[in-house]
């Protein structure tokens, strides 16, 4: 399966306009015949506390920009949005970080960031999912995780039998860009599985971005990999490499 992950910069709280931006470089991941495009954390928005201003509803207009261009494509895609659950709770009005990947058909499913970033008080302002979420994308059994999500290793031993995947999209500051580099390629040396981790690019509030996005295998090399600028990563994943490596170095039989 070929995988596109888009790195790009963000317009602050402006979905329409990042969405003008991003239809042409999905047309051109999809006419370069990948299957999966990945974008980066809060595509539409950047990483805005501001969840009065940007927050969704169910199934809102980001949810709405994935499902027609996938449809339009015949592709999979995903990245997160601000979203309010369907039922929401009169007592707690917060969105969730959630990772929406829409099928070629139109078809969403959601992964809740199970882990708010407490450091920028993501906590105070988005609820955490409690699920994990993995989802056969063109015979990959592919895990959905986000940003934050990437430090805690027991989630990812929890979820790496049944994944030859992993998917974490991000908006990761600079100042911490080798802890980035090096978890992504921990996650896929230690599960024995790919590892797609896509970052945005750009400056704001205060912070610099520098992309450093990656396809990864389950050996731990790096099979593409980008810098600070705007670009378009291009990678083949096979799944059967994930069982190879896994019988060639039978390490999960020796996990306690």
């Amino acid at each position: 399966m070929k995988i596109a992950a888009l790195q790009t910069d963000i317009i602050w709280e402006d979905p329409s306009a990042n969405f003008k931006r991003l239809r042409p470089q999905i047309t051109i991941a999809a006419a370069a015949r990948a299957r999966l495009v990945v974008l980066p954390e809060m595509f539409a928005c950047g990483f805005s506390m501001d969840t009065k201003k940007i927050r969704e509803p169910f199934d809102g207009p980001s949810s709405q920009f994935l499902r027609e261009q996938a449809r339009a494509h015949g592709i999979w895609i995903c990245g997160t949005v601000p979203e309010l659950p369907a039922q929401l709770s009169p007592s707690d009005p917060r969105p969730f970080n959630t990772l929406i990947l829409a099928s070629p058909e139109g078809d969403l499913v959601r992964y809740r960031k199970i882990h708010p970033f407490t450091f920028a008080d993501e906590h105070l302002h988005y609820g955490a999912g409690s699920e994990f979420m993995t989802v056969t994308i063109e015979g990959a059994r592919t895990t959905l995780f986000i940003c934050y999500d990437l430090r805690f290793a027991d989630e990812f031993w929890a979820t790496a039998a049944r994944s030859d995947l992993f998917v974490v999209v991000a908006n990761w500051p600079e100042r911490r860009k080798n802890h980035w580099e090096i978890l992504l390629r921990a996650r896929a040396i230690e599960n024995q599985c790919y590892v797609v981790g896509v970052n945005r690019v750009g400056d704001n509030k205060g912070l610099r971005y520098m992309g450093d996005s990656a396809v990864i295998d389950p050996w731990g090399e790096v099979l593409v990999s980008a810098s600070r600028d705007e670009t378009m990563l291009l990678a083949e994943i096979e799944p059967h490499r994930v069982a190879e490596a896994r019988t060639k170095f039978p390490v999960f039989p020796d996990r306690r």
